[in-house]
């Protein structure tokens, strides 16, 4: 028998990358266009973009750990690795462009 949720596992993170890679682009066009005075931007823009790297990182990697300790399968660690990057992506994109 065939186990459908495991063969649709790895579309679905992939459709999560993609996500986040567009929002991605999107908050560093946003970044950009602000720090070169196109778009008003927050004075701690800069320095909020350094540390939110670093959170993001330690909560990836804390969220894998637990997954793999679990024995989570391969592509549900991956997930929860790529949750905080995602979360915080998709806040930015927001944020910056209202």
């Amino acid at each position: 028998m065939m186990n459908f949720s495991a063969m649709q596992a790895p579309l679905l993170l992939w459709q999560q990358m993609a996500h986040m890679a567009w929002e991605s682009q999107m908050v560093i066009a946003l970044r950009t266009a602000g720090m070169m005075g196109i778009l008003r931007q927050d004075a701690s823009e800069p320095q909020r973009m350094v540390v939110e790297k670093a959170d993001a990182a330690t909560e990836a990697l804390h969220a894998a750990l637990r997954a793999a300790g679990r024995g989570a399968r391969a592509d549900r660690v991956m997930a929860a690795a790529l949750r905080p990057y995602r979360k915080r992506t998709r806040a930015n994109v927001r944020r910056l462009s209202k």
